[in-house]
């Protein structure tokens, strides 16, 4: 049995052995395998693999690409012997996690983990084409040019598949986060169905450590309902009046169990690299924004100093918590009447994620997606409680009265 400190280790999480697989995994494992086997000659087969947050789909991203290198790099007998594979992620904290597995792992080397635009643009350059690509995350892929990050194309999944043999994808579309990845369910199968295909879905919920009625009130609450809280013994479910209480309690959970951190949404002013801090701040409580450190070693969870941080959607997307603590703020609020959330776009300080929300056919209705499922990625990340604090009064008194 691993020590408490091994438990609450993204990296030993992400590189679990392969006897510590569950049978799904060990499956789905060999499914993949066997169908980079099956097209190894193809063009641009693709391997679909969906899940909500939690299911372990990096996990298995992380244990298939173990054994496809260890094929392409210590098994000469194997038809994948020398093939040039890759894992592409998005997500810097993600990147840095996947790169950190390198160290116990002889078959692995950090050049064999990209970002998406590095990839593509290097392959284009030098007309190269990849035999598996893998990609972590990709909701996150573009799905319009971005010059910003070096990206002229018009579709990263496109230029990925145009690139590899076989592209093996992770996908959750309520993870979507910016409307330049505004990604939806036909749009990905229109793209992959015209190649060789698989599909698999994942359904076990590794993340949370609760009852299945404490997933589905998270689910039901990214559907804009307000359903009764869950009871589960094993699991923490609370909400806070304040939110300088809900830190106090943060902070005592974090030196009791670790890994508790105190997450919002994006309703409260931050600019990137200027310099400053920035601060979550409600009527008793103001705590700064996650501070960027592109070259920190650990991830955002994991540092020590975090405790005395607000983690955003990007900070934390991809990782666990034990105990999270979520403001939400002046976007997501509660209208009586109808008895649902009401999105308020205009409220929700991650303007950006907006660009080029007018070229869709209901800007309105993706902006208030994107705000959506931002909340959803917050409220998924704990394992064994989730404390909430509500801005707007209205829904801070319908979750209190539940």
């Amino acid at each position: 049995m691993p020590n408490v400190q091994c438990q609450n280790s993204a990296l030993y999480k992400l590189n679990r052995p392969a006897n510590q697989l569950t049978t799904e995994q060990q499956a789905l494992q060999e499914q993949v395998i066997q169908f980079c086997l099956a097209n190894a000659h193809a063009e641009h087969a693709t391997f679909l693999i969906q899940g909500a947050a939690g299911t372990g789909k990096s996990v298995i991203l992380s244990s298939v690409f173990k054994v496809l290198q260890t094929l392409a790099r210590q098994t000469p007998t194997s038809p994948l012997y020398g093939s040039q594979n890759v894992l592409l992620v998005n997500h810097p904290e993600m990147l840095k996690l996947y790169k950190s597995g390198t160290t116990t792992a002889p078959v692995l080397l950090k050049k064999d983990f990209q970002r998406p635009t590095t990839f593509i643009n290097q392959a284009a350059k030098n007309h190269q084409l990849a035999d598996i690509v893998l990609v972590d995350e990709a909701h996150l892929l573009l799905t319009k040019s971005d010059p910003y990050n070096h990206f002229n194309q018009t579709n990263q999944l496109d230029e990925i598949r145009r690139h590899s043999r076989i592209t093996i994808l992770i996908f959750d579309e309520q993870q979507v986060l910016k409307v330049k990845s505004f990604w939806q369910q036909q749009q990905l199968r229109q793209r992959i169905e015209a190649a060789p295909h698989q599909t698999a879905q994942l359904t076990h919920q590794f993340r949370m450590q609760a009852h299945p009625s404490v997933e589905n009130w998270v689910q039901t609450f990214h559907q804009q309902q307000v359903a009764a809280l869950p009871h589960d013994p094993h699991f923490e479910f609370k909400v806070f009046t304040d939110a300088n209480e809900l830190y106090q309690t943060i902070r005592f959970k974090n030196q009791t169990s670790g890994l508790a951190r105190m997450l919002a949404t994006y309703d409260f002013p931050a600019t990137l690299n200027d310099g400053h801090d920035h601060f979550v701040e409600t009527s008793t409580f103001k705590l700064r924004w996650d501070r960027y450190q592109p070259t920190a070693k650990t991830y955002w969870a994991e540092r020590e100093d975090s405790i005395d941080e607000v983690g955003s959607v990007y900070t934390i997307q991809g990782f666990d918590l034990n105990y999270a603590g979520v403001i939400i703020g002046p976007s997501v609020t509660y209208d009586p009447q109808s008895e649902r959330l009401v999105i308020h776009p205009e409220y929700y300080e991650d303007q950006a994620a907006f660009a080029g929300a007018a070229q869709l056919a209901d800007p309105e209705a993706a902006k208030q997606q994107i705000i959506l499922n931002s909340l959803y990625v917050l409220m998924s990340r704990a394992r064994n409680g989730l404390y909430l604090y509500a801005v707007d009064p209205a829904l801070q008194a319908k979750l209190l009265s539940l």
